[in-house]
């Protein structure tokens, strides 16, 4: 008989052998894993009173909370589909979402309320919104004061197949409306398996949610940290102060960010130098990080880099950097070179780089593909949108839009996004690379390069620049630097200096905003992209 892979063996595998350790600490609360299925259970019996059943959307708006941890485990057991919610998003954008998706119940953070009061009463099957913290109204429910009215004895659970969508995550466009990645059981099940060996969670894990959980779920850590019995601290806000400081009290030996977060707490701690005894992994994904910042981790720090890859349509990890055992012997600055790359394939992930014809590219780090993927983690598809799916998925493999290189050692290096890659006289130029050497410039914070309109060349490479404090760089100054470091071709031709860049929730550079604002300023209309 075959027993169904199913996301809820997680915390009951954490419950059996590690009851009565922390499971959660968040601000001043702290609940064992015995305590923290309680609270589940309590949770699954007031979305049943509410007429939750199999197949159902349940939504959450919130930060890096208890509350939003303990909403997988209790939606999951109800068989109902959880539908996380991007935190920096507009009133309208909620509106698309939560009637596209057809939620019946909207739990929100008191902090974010804010952001539906003005689309709800346009909800059209939200039946019931519950507020984390205090209630704002005497219309919706407070959550504390609705979950103790019910028992936290084991909970009956809905009998579920391990292909059953089990979350429902919105890709963010920016243009278009986002649409609703189906993961299944099955997906997030063996995607936390292979996930946990390559990034060696274990129960003496105390793990820092730094990246928010609505994002592919903080890459799946509400399941393979709950597997393995280890210690979740919440952080409502990410900033390096509060990082630093939770590392520091609470032992935290694991975080997961985008490399802006990694790039601030490197600031930070130049300035602060605050000190870490136990051993710390930072686990980092989104565009690729220059060398310099595995260079301040590993040297600096006394951290262990490890960069990976994926996206939400994969659930998301497909490929780690760490250095195999038959690397060691390359010198080190080849090794950190190395982990700055997206990596190679993760178990049960097959990832190729092809070219227009669907063929393998050379493994030359000269060559440049489409990454394409086939994994148990790729998407059921996409909510309602029949026609996307099938163009994101074709025999069987994910495009995933993303172009790269693959060296001697099988190592894939993610150059650009499709859409971010400048076409400058015919050559391919990648804005990460060009981005790698901005940072190398010691006055340099953060750094964006975009595709600018050129009358002769077509396109080439411009910078948005924020500098450090009280740095002075010209323009001209960092043109010429990247010409000393670069192919002239590839070298920036204008910068742009701002005090702060455009970002996603998790900390992502968002250059589509750049680019198309820069476009638009010199009068084209070519580059709008998505």
């Amino acid at each position: 008989m075959r027993v169904p892979l199913l996301l809820t063996e997680f915390l009951d595998r954490a419950v059996s052998l590690y009851g009565q350790k922390t499971a959660v600490i968040d601000g001043k609360r702290s609940f064992t894993y015995v305590q923290l299925q309680e609270r589940v259970n309590q949770l699954s019996n007031g979305l049943r009173s509410l007429g939750i059943k199999k197949g159902d959307r349940v939504a959450y708006l919130a930060p890096n909370t208890l509350e939003m941890l303990e909403g997988f485990y209790g939606i999951f057991q109800t068989g109902a589909i959880m539908v996380p919610l991007n935190i920096r998003l507009k009133p309208e954008d909620y509106l698309f979402i939560l009637n596209h998706s057809e939620s019946k119940i909207l739990f929100v953070d008191y902090e974010l309320y804010e952001n539906i009061a003005p689309v709800k009463d346009q909800l059209q099957t939200v039946e019931t919104i519950i507020v984390h913290g205090q209630a704002l109204n005497g219309t919706d429910l407070q959550y504390d004061e609705w979950l103790f009215r019910f028992d936290g004895r084991p909970f009956e659970r809905e009998e579920l197949d391990e292909d059953d969508v089990c979350s429902l995550l919105y890709t963010s466009g920016t243009t278009g409306n986002p649409k609703g990645v189906m993961l299944t059981h099955r997906n997030n099940y063996l995607h936390a398996l292979s996930a946990m060996h390559h990034i060696r969670v274990s129960d003496h894990d105390i793990y820092l949610h730094i990246l928010p959980m609505f994002h592919v779920n903080g890459w799946g850590s509400p399941f393979y940290y709950t597997a393995n019995g280890a210690t979740h601290v919440c952080l409502r806000k990410a900033t390096p102060s509060a990082i630093f400081d939770l590392v520091q009290k609470h032992g935290v030996t694991v975080m997961h960010m985008a490399p802006t977060v990694l790039n601030a707490l490197l600031q930070y701690y130049e300035e602060h130098v605050p000190k870490i005894e136990q051993d710390v992994r930072v686990v980092i994904a989104g565009s690729a990080p220059p060398p310099a910042f595995v260079t301040g981790v590993e040297k600096e720090l006394g951290w262990e880099f490890i960069q990976v890859y994926g996206m939400t349509e994969s659930s998301p990890l497909s490929l780690s950097g760490t250095i195999r055992s038959t690397l060691t012997s390359l010198p080190l600055s080849d090794q950190y070179r190395i982990k700055a790359k997206a990596g190679h394939s993760m178990i049960g992930c097959q990832v190729k780089v092809v070219n227009d014809y669907g063929e393998e590219i050379a493994h030359d780090g000269k060559e440049i593909g489409e990454v394409i993927v086939r994994s148990n983690g790729v998407m059921k598809g996409y909510w309602k949108n029949y026609v996307a799916t099938m163009e994101a998925i074709r025999n069987g493999w994910l495009h995933t839009g993303d172009m790269a290189t693959i060296d001697e050692y099988g190592h894939i290096d993610i150059v650009d996004r499709k859409k971010d890659v400048i076409i400058s006289g015919g050559e391919n130029i990648s804005s990460i690379e060009v981005e790698g050497v901005l940072y190398e410039h010691d006055g340099v914070l953060e750094a964006a390069v975009v595709a600018a309109p050129h009358e002769k060349w077509g396109e080439t490479p411009h910078a948005f620049v924020v500098l450090r404090p009280n740095a002075e760089v010209t323009e001209k100054e960092l043109i010429a630097f990247s010409r000393e470091k670069l192919a002239h071709f590839k070298a920036v031709t204008g910068v742009t200096f701002v005090d702060e860049l455009p970002k996603t929730a998790s900390g992502k550079i968002q250059k589509v905003h750049l680019r198309n604002q820069y476009w638009e300023s010199a009068g084209k209309a070519g580059r709008f992209i998505n």
